[in-house]
C-alpha cells in the first residue's frame, strides 16, 4: 500500500481495506473503557435519549431543521432536531452534536457526549472512502477522538492513551488525507509524543496539511525550513510558509503565529524576504487558479 501526495492511502486491495476502520475503532474505543461495558463507549445514546419524532418524516428533515434552527439561532431547537437525526444514525447530525457538546455551543459543555457521538459516526461509518459524501465527517471524528484520547477525559473512562491518538490521527491522515489529523500526526512526531521522535517525519506530515492551508502546520513547518530541522535549511521558503500563516491566524488563539512570523521576518535578509514574498504571491495565484 502506498501514499498519495495528499496523505490519503492509495491501491490498497478491497478486501484488506474493508473492515480496517471498524476492527480499528472497535480496538481502540474498547481500550478507552475502564469500569464501563462496550456498549457505553460505543453508543451515543446510552447517554442521549432519542427524542420524540416531533413531525420529522425522516433524518434528512430533521437534519435540514436543525441546520434552520441553528442558523437562526434557536439553539435549543437545533439540538432537539440533531437528535432526533443522530438517534437514525445520521453521520452530519452527530458530528454536528458532537461538535456542540465539546464547546457548549447552545448546549451544556461536555465532553464525555462529544466523545460518544463521535465514536458512533467512526464506529458505523469508519470504511466508508475518502471520495464518500460523509468522508469529511468521518476523517474529523477520528481526528476528534484522538485529541481526547491524547489527554483523556476528567472523571470518565476515557483515560490517556497516546497510542490509540496515534492510530485515530494516523487513520484519518493517511487513509483520508485530513489536514487537521496530519497537523497532529506531525505534532506526536516532533514532540516525540507516543512514537519515536522523527523531524523527518513531522516535517513530511505538517508539508501535506500546510499545502492545504491549515495555518498552524503552514507556522511550524516554516519554523523548520528556517532552522534546518528535519529538512535542509530553506530561509525564504520557511518564511513564505510563516507568512501564509500569519495571513490566516485567527485572532488571539493564533498570536503565537503572528510571533514566530514577525521574528523570522525581523532576522531575515532582504534577500530572503522578496524571494518569500514572490513564493507567497506564487502561491495565492495558484489558489485563484485551483478555485
Amino acid at each position: 500500500m502506498r501514499i498519495s501526495e495528499d496523505g490519503r492511502r492509495r491501491g490498497a486491495p478491497s478486501g484488506r481495506r474493508r473492515g480496517l476502520g471498524a476492527a480499528l475503532v472497535g480496538a481502540a474505543l474498547l481500550g478507552a473503557v475502564c469500569g464501563a461495558g462496550p456498549a457505553a463507549a460505543l453508543d451515543a445514546a446510552v447517554r442521549t435519549p432519542v427524542p420524540a419524532a416531533g413531525g420529522y418524516r425522516n433524518a434528512r428533515e430533521a437534519v435540514r431543521s436543525g441546520v434552520r434552527d441553528y442558523n437562526a439561532g434557536d439553539k435549543e431547537g437545533a439540538a432537539r432536531a440533531l437528535e432526533y437525526a443522530a438517534g437514525q444514525g445520521h453521520a452530519l447530525a452527530l458530528w454536528k452534536l458532537g461538535r456542540m457538546y465539546a464547546e457548549g455551543d447552545g448546549v451544556p459543555h461536555d465532553d464525555l457526549k462529544a466523545f460518544e457521538f463521535f465514536s458512533k459516526i467512526a464506529d458505523e461509518n469508519a470504511d466508508e472512502g475518502p471520495d464518500s459524501a460523509t468522508a469529511t465527517v468521518v476523517s474529523s471524528a477520528f481526528t476528534a477522538l484522538g485529541r481526547y484520547f491524547l489527554d483523556g477525559i476528567k472523571g470518565s473512562y476515557v483515560r490517556p492513551n497516546v497510542e490509540r491518538a496515534y492510530e485515530m490521527f494516523n487513520y484519518a491522515a493517511s487513509y483520508y488525507g485530513d489536514p487537521n489529523a496530519q497537523y497532529n500526526l506531525a505534532r506526536l512526531y516532533l514532540d516525540g509524543t507516543g512514537v519515536a521522535q522523527d523531524t523527518r517525519q513531522a516535517a513530511r506530515w505538517f508539508n501535506l496539511a500546510a499545502e492545504k492551508g491549515h495555518p498552524a502546520a503552514q507556522a511550524l513547518l516554516g519554523q523548520m525550513l528556517i532552522n534546518g530541522q528535519g529538512v535542509p535549511t530553506q530561509r525564504s521558503r520557511g518564511l513564505a510558509w510563516l507568512t501564509l500563516a500569519r495571513d490566516a491566524a485567527d485572532g488571539a488563539k493564533d498570536q503565537w503565529i503572528v510571533t514566530l512570523q514577525e521574528q523570522a521576518m525581523s532576522a531575515a535578509s532582504e534577500r530572503d524576504r522578496a524571494e518569500a514574498q514572490a513564493q507567497v504571491d506564487g502561491f495565492y495565484r495558484r489558489s485563484a487558479r485551483a478555485r
